[in-house]
């Protein structure tokens, strides 16, 4: 095997012949996918949607990875993108889950029914034992047609016996009910697969061939569930239910009580590796020891001697706000280690099986503010890192619900770093008031999804989340996730990170940042009852928010301008980092919405405060 990298979308138009790898959530893909292209791929947002496929190359062939679904449809952006990828495929893997067959070989009869040549990896075989559970892999074989490996994936056993099997590939025994209505529609539409969709009423790919969709949605359905159902009565030998510790587990994250105290501990474990560890620890030797301690130091001390610090390219490369100097510290030192302690957070929490469970705890308090349960995840994962958060709202199922995510994420969410200054100030001013910057905060965040709720046109999609079983997770599968994504991540932020230094530099050598610190003067003064000096703050807060924050405790403050300055700068513009990548994930006109949103609420609900207070 050779690898190389080659993006999703070029790789859909190149003449070479596509290998996809299909499968439900949760079923092992991305292994597959790692083993046989290496980290040499390319990750990229499929055309029109947020919604990321991983390609690279196996020799001559492109080997392209699909979102996890249920089935060949169109109901949300995965399952189109799937669908998509799936209709241009000249070789289909199918992954399924041993332990789950009756679930996952529905999607293998309809990829049957489609025609498409194929190969079906048995995984987690190694798991089906254990629970006593026995597959006649043969039998199941001769049943679809097409040839059946049995692997265990995460102790990397199979994949290569898989590969091998590539050019038997072939296409399976489809249902004769199916074929037949399938045959009946080849002389208007070109393609088997897109007949099936069309069949089963997609009103995209009927549009695409000039006809009109059929309606044999249910039917076609109803037969599929009926034979997978045959196919596991024939194949499966399974024992007694016997309870486990792992099944009772994974009862207990979804039981009231026991669930609300799991997701305390999840929480508290969350914060500690990436709000304290991470933040604190890892940041401040990177960060501040490293960058700020060597590295600035080193570049300033190079560069100055060519390019003097006092002239205009040298305050853009070395100054402040300089290219060399704080993207490269924000980069390394404060983004990296916070991009790689969530992607371990979040590998291990996918990988063991709780975040489905979460989402599902979560749903009905979610779904107030227009989301489902699947958006607990990134406003968690804002508290440590909104930009980490806002990258996350790519799990949820529709692009209203990311509008709504990464609004509340930036309008109200503070950071760890912000955090830690804001709890150090609140102390000072005792219980009473800590609670009013609480209850003030946490009526915006509900004002604000309900509100985005009735005003952003369509429906939230319903929670429909698969539970897979409780696992311990395998050390070199999540150091493998957490490279693999943390290099993307890199490799895509970079650029956003240098035209926001950019642009600061070019405010601080024309004036434009004294600009703004006098225009927000009076307002700061006549509207929140400050001391104009505050106005600094809030525009260091544009950069960074801790340093916001922190612009506030050399402030001498009353009690209740503790309070006032905190839900401003709280409520404040996400800083550029945040904004860098708001702008990279939701578009310039949503990114520019929520920036100019931010100063309205902050200021509006401050003031508002401050009338009431002072």
């Amino acid at each position: 095997m050779s690898h190389s990298c080659c993006g999703a979308v070029a790789c859909a138009t190149t003449g070479k012949r596509k290998i996809v790898l299909v499968g439900n959530p949760n079923v092992g893909k991305s292994i597959f996918f790692s083993s046989w292209s290496g980290i040499y791929a390319d990750v990229s947002n499929f055309p029109g949607t947020t919604v990321e496929i991983s390609s690279g190359k196996i020799g001559d062939d492109v080997l392209l990875d699909t979102p996890g679904v249920y089935g060949v449809s169109s109901f949300n952006d995965e399952e189109r993108v799937a669908r998509d990828v799936i209709l241009g495929a000249d070789l289909a893997v199918n992954i399924v889950d041993a332990t789950h067959l009756e679930r996952d070989l529905f999607l293998t009869l309809q990829l049957v029914d489609m025609g498409i040549p194929m190969v079906v990896a048995l995984n987690f075989c190694d798991e089906a034992e254990s629970m006593g559970i026995h597959i006649d892999a043969r039998k199941l074989e001769d049943e679809l047609g097409v040839p059946v490996i049995r692997t265990a994936a995460i102790k990397n056993r199979g994949l290569k016996e898989v590969f091998g099997a590539l050019p038997l590939a072939r296409p399976g025994l489809a249902d004769p009910e199916v074929d037949q209505s399938i045959t009946h529609l080849l002389d208007r539409i070109d393609t088997r697969p897109e007949a099936l969709m069309v069949l089963e009423g997609d009103e995209v790919v009927a549009a695409r061939h000039g006809v009109a969709p059929e309606n044999e949605r249910e039917r076609i359905y109803l037969l599929r569930r009926q034979r997978a159902n045959d196919l596991v009565a024939e194949i499966v030998a399974r024992p007694e239910k016997s309870a486990r510790f792992r099944d009772l587990l994974g009862r207990l994250c979804l039981h009231p009580a026991s669930g609300l105290l799991i997701l305390l501990g999840v929480l508290w474990g969350c914060y500690e590796l990436i709000g304290v560890w991470v933040a604190g620890d890892i940041v401040g030797l990177t960060e501040e020891t490293i960058m700020l301690g060597h590295w600035e130091p080193w570049i300033r001390s190079l560069v100055n001697p060519l390019i003097p610090q006092s002239t205009v390219l040298g305050q853009i490369l070395i100054g402040e706000f300089g290219i060399l100097t704080m993207t490269v510290t924000y980069l390394l030192g404060l983004l990296l280690p916070l991009v790689v302690g969530f992607y371990v957070a979040l590998s291990f929490l996918e990988d063991s099986g709780y975040l489905p469970r979460l989402a599902t705890f979560v749903d009905r308090m979610m779904t107030a503010i227009g989301l489902n349960g699947r958006a607990v995840i990134p406003v968690i994962l804002g508290f440590g890192c909104v930009q980490l958060g806002t990258i996350t709202t790519r799990i949820l199922g529709s692009n209203r619900e990311r509008s709504i995510a990464t609004a509340i994420l930036n309008f109200v969410i503070p950071c760890s770093a912000q955090l830690g200054v804001i709890a150090g100030m609140l102390a000072v001013v005792g219980f009473k008031l800590s609670l009013t910057y609480a209850a003030v905060i946490f009526a915006c965040l509900a004002i604000l999804g309900t509100v985005l709720n009735k005003v952003i046109p369509g429906k939230s999609s319903a929670l429909l989340i698969d539970l897979p079983p409780m696992r311990l997770p395998r050390i070199t599968n999540i150091l493998r996730k957490t490279l693999i994504r943390s290099f993307f991540f890199m490799k895509e932020a970079y650029i956003w990170f240098i035209a926001g230094s950019l642009g600061v530099s070019l405010l601080q050598v024309t004036g434009g940042l004294k600009a703004w610190q006098k225009l927000l003067a009076p307002l700061t003064e006549g509207w929140l009852h400050l001391p104009k000096e505050a106005a600094t703050a809030f525009v260091m807060g544009m950069v960074r928010r801790d340093f916001g924050a922190a612009g506030l405790t050399e402030l001498a403050l009353s009690p209740w301008q503790v309070v006032v300055s905190l839900v401003v700068i709280t409520l404040f513009v996400p800083c550029i980092a945040s904004l860098m990548i708001l702008f990279k994930e939701r578009g310039l006109k949503e990114g520019m919405a929520v920036w100019f949103g931010a100063w309205v609420l902050a200021f509006s609900v401050g003031g508002t405060l401050a009338q009431i207070v002072l």
